[in-house]
């Protein structure tokens, strides 16, 4: 559809360049004001003899020098109706005559016609006054036949609508007469008929009344009030009773038009004159001019201007300030004289553009007409354009004007002109107008598009969001409007044996790359599309792009630890010879990251250590050393969790856990990684040693209490009976007494705790011989073993001997029993506070008596 018009506007061009312009007789309408919206003013289309069936094609229509569009024009009948209501007072004001101009455009060919259409006035407007009443002071001494200019009232009508006569209610003082002025409107002057007694009646009222001569006709009235004052012997006289001057258009407010003078005889009050417009003088001019009351100057207030109105009527009055003053008139003829004080204006009837480069010359490009409100050569326009463009001004009658080619067009040279018109008026000093018509110049399609870069990279962050944007691929094309239209796509290739379309796609309008799914760096490092920009010209051009797209690394992937391989998900265990200097290379960790660049730089350092000052780990390498030699108290095993992290952004880290088994000699074939314990019979004999050397070291320490304690009896026999000895079965002493009396009698504590499910008893000795010695021994058996497992933890401390010596009567008066279900000796009926069991522990002691 686009290229059947723009074909068809190529077409009316060329048809337009070969017709000379066709000017007929000018028409005339005459149409009332107030009409309604569509009502008839004629049928132009049978008025310019032209055919109505082909109007529209003909691009008939209607250019208004009004500044509304008052009438338009139906194209399917080629009637003339009103198009916005018609008001005449504020079209033309009071000017008698009133109408505005239509032309008429056609083209195929170009043809102008010029409209006139007057507006004929109605009735639509009553006679105002300024003021609804009015005063009058006149002397009881003034004489019949004296005169008194009234209120003169307004009606915007003009014609027979105008203003017609003054009416006057009946009194039997004063009548009126009506005069008419050089411009045709009226006004009223009130005449004493009789004469007037200020004793008889002091004030009269009347009404006047102001009808126009429309049909129906309309009317208003005010009131007069005429007051009877006493005599003022001498009355104001001017110099004149008429005055006429002249002035210019757009004189400055506040000049003096002229200086009114008027004389009294009288002195004092009586003899000063105060000067007012009279009663009559129209409302236009007290808006433009205003009177001095004192010098009698009259002087500019509004903006005189000579399109407005060429000439104003001015009526003063001049009063004393005496009583009865008595009033004295006279009229000022003011003539406008017209300056060059309007810019010519220039209306674009008709533009024609673009332009295409090929049109011949002589084609019409624009139809322009100029007007001037000034009058005289004031008003005559001459219009130009450079000579440097290849245009011309044909002039088709007086004010209209068309603007044709006159050479061919190049529009890869110009694309466009802009074209400055000048209306320049005859006035002194001469105005003028500049417009400038902007012409665009279409091409064909011979121009391919063009990208800004013969080829594009483009730089993708792994990891994107679906449907975000990649870049955005830009082409230009030389030619203009449909031809320079561009539509981008992707054209088919394949990505790792998938197709481009489901890596990426194209934004057809403008360019822009949208990436389909999300990118990893690890899988897909960098690929190529090509991008195909086409114009939508008749035939299209095309031009291809290579887009080459590198996605970058982001720090997604941790580091992987490749070697020690632990097995069976338990850290992994490294054999380490016992007998080895500083600086030994024990193990080395190699981890990996699926990252490049930084993020894939490793850096090692100890998390977690059995012992921190036994081992190290290289930054960089891995490298697992000893820091210094191993000591014969270090743990044989030891655990390391290494902390393996990358140089990304935010770093993303691992661990490895270790185990180090410290040996004495590295055998040849070593167990499995996973085998943390050593073998059954090795732990079995290392339990059986750590017995039999507790066992006789706890029998030597035993024999030399019982010695001590045997020549502490004989030393002290009175103290035999205090002496108890609780050793239980655990230790093989029997005495004389019972078990429950050797233990209530004796200074020794005895504790056996279960251990764990059951499995561990322990029982805890303690006591202190009468020389102060004091002793602690702890017995733990197994029942799973063979063996019994015997440790010796530690000696009393000896700061507890005086304390304790002070508490053995409180161990006499505690009652201990033994409990085989819980294997323990618990003080009946009292609890044993911790500080006690302390003192009892530190204080305890083993005493043998005598008969042992």
């Amino acid at each position: 559809m686009a290229l059947w018009i723009l074909t068809w506007q190529v077409s009316c061009l060329a048809l337009m360049a070969c017709v000379v312009d066709v000017v007929l007789a000018q028409i005339r309408y005459m149409i009332p004001e107030e009409l309604e919206h569509g009502s008839f003013v004629g049928n132009i289309a049978e008025d310019l003899g032209l055919d109505t069936n082909k109007l529209s094609v003909r691009r008939f229509r209607i250019v208004s020098g009004a500044k509304e569009q008052y009438l338009e024009v139906n194209l399917e009948n080629g009637v003339l109706f009103v198009n916005e209501r018609i008001d005449r007072e504020e079209l033309c004001e009071q000017n008698p005559y009133c109408s505005f101009h239509l032309q008429i455009v056609i083209e195929i060919p170009l043809e102008l016609y010029r409209v006139e259409v007057e507006i004929l006035d109605v009735n639509d407007n009553s006679p105002v006054f300024q003021w609804s009443e009015f005063n009058l002071d006149i002397s009881e001494s003034a004489v019949p036949g004296s005169r008194f200019p009234l209120e003169s009232a307004q009606d915007w009508d003009v014609g027979d609508n105008s203003l017609r006569s003054y009416l006057l209610s009946v009194n039997k003082h004063f009548i009126l007469d009506v005069q008419t002025r050089s411009d045709g409107s009226k006004f009223a002057e009130l005449i004493l008929q009789s004469p007037l007694d200020r004793e008889q009646q002091k004030t009269h009222f009347m009404v006047l009344t102001a009808v126009d001569g429309g049909s129906p006709e309309r009317s208003g009235t005010a009131q007069i009030n005429v007051t009877v004052l006493d005599a003022n012997d001498n009355a104001p006289v001017f110099d004149q009773n008429f005055y006429k001057v002249k002035l210019a258009e757009n004189a400055p407010r506040g000049m003096v038009v002229i200086k009114l003078n008027a004389t009294d005889l009288d002195e004092g009050p009586n003899g000063e004159i105060v000067y007012s417009f009279s009663g009559h003088a129209p409302t236009r001019v007290r808006e433009l001019f205003y009177v001095d009351p004192r010098t009698g100057d009259i002087k500019v207030r509004g903006l005189i201007d000579y399109e407005k109105a060429r000439m104003h009527e001015i009526y003063v009055q001049a009063k004393d300030r005496g009583p009865s003053a008595v009033a004295v008139h006279c009229k000022v003829m003011v003539n406008i004289v017209d300056l060059n004080d309007n810019l010519p204006e220039v209306i674009l009837t008709s533009v024609s553009t673009p332009v295409q480069e090929d049109a011949p010359p002589g084609t019409v490009i624009a139809v322009i007409s100029v007007m001037d409100k000034d009058s005289g050569e004031n008003g005559n326009v001459d219009c130009e354009i450079p000579h440097h463009v290849p245009f011309q001004l044909h002039s088709s009658f007086k004010n209209y004007y068309t603007l044709v080619t006159w050479d061919f067009l190049d529009r890869e040279t110009i694309s466009g002109y802009n074209i400055t018109l000048t209306a320049r008026d005859m006035g002194s000093p001469p105005l003028f107008t500049r417009k400038t018509i902007l012409v665009q110049v279409s091409d064909i399609n011979d121009n391919a598009p063009r990208f800004k870069q013969p080829s594009y990279t483009v730089y993708l962050t792994e990891n994107n969001a679906p449907g975000a944007s990649i870049c955005t691929i830009k082409a230009q094309d030389a030619d203009a409007d449909q031809n320079s239209y561009l539509s981008y796509s992707i054209l088919e290739n394949d990505i790792h044996g998938m197709p481009v379309s489901t890596y990426v796609s194209i934004n057809s309008d403008n360019g822009n790359i949208y990436a389909l799914r999300s990118f990893d760096h690890e899988h897909l490092r960098n690929f190529h599309i090509v991008v195909q920009a086409e114009d939508a010209g008749f035939p299209p051009l095309r031009t291809n792009v290579t887009v080459n797209v590198f996605v970058l690394d982001q720090n997604d992937n941790p580091p992987v630890v490749v070697a020690p391989v632990p097995e069976n998900d338990t850290a992994a265990v490294v054999i380490v010879p016992r007998y080895i200097d500083a600086g030994y290379l024990v193990a080395k960790i190699t981890a990996m990251d699926a990252d490049a660049g930084q993020n894939s730089r490793l850096f090692y350092e100890v998390l977690q250590a059995t012992d921190p000052s036994l081992f190290s780990v290289a930054l960089y390498t891995g490298e697992i050393r000893t820091i210094r030699r191993l000591m014969d108290n270090d743990p044989t095993r030891q655990k390391l969790v290494v902390l393996i992290k990358d140089n990304g952004q935010p770093p993303l880290s691992a661990t490895a856990s270790i185990i180090l088994s410290v040996v004495d000699n590295v055998p040849e074939s070593l167990p499995g990684l996973g085998d943390l314990a050593l073998s059954p019979q090795y732990r079995s004999n290392l339990t059986l040693y750590l017995i039999v050397s507790l066992g006789a070291v706890s029998f030597t320490f035993l024999v030399a209490i019982i010695v001590l304690a045997t020549i502490k009896g004989y030393r002290d026999r009175n103290s035999v009976r205090d002496h108890s000895l609780c050793l239980g079965s655990c230790c093989g002493f029997h005495s004389k007494t019972s078990d429950s009396d050797s233990i209530k009698k004796s200074n020794l504590s005895i504790h056996i705790s279960p251990g764990i499910k059951g499995s561990t008893h322990c029982a805890e000795v303690n006591g202190n011989d009468p020389i102060g010695q004091n002793y602690y021994y702890k017995m733990c058996l197994t029942p799973e073993s063979s063996n019994s497992d015997f440790m010796f933890l530690k000696p009393c401390s000896p700061t507890g001997t005086i304390a304790s010596r002070n508490n053995i009567k409180e161990v006499h008066n505690k009652t201990l029993t033994w409990s085989p279900a819980s294997n323990s000796l618990i003080a009946k009926n009292e609890r044993i506070s911790p500080n006690e069991v302390n003192n009892l522990a530190a204080d305890i002691c083993l005493r043998i008596e005598k008969q042992i």
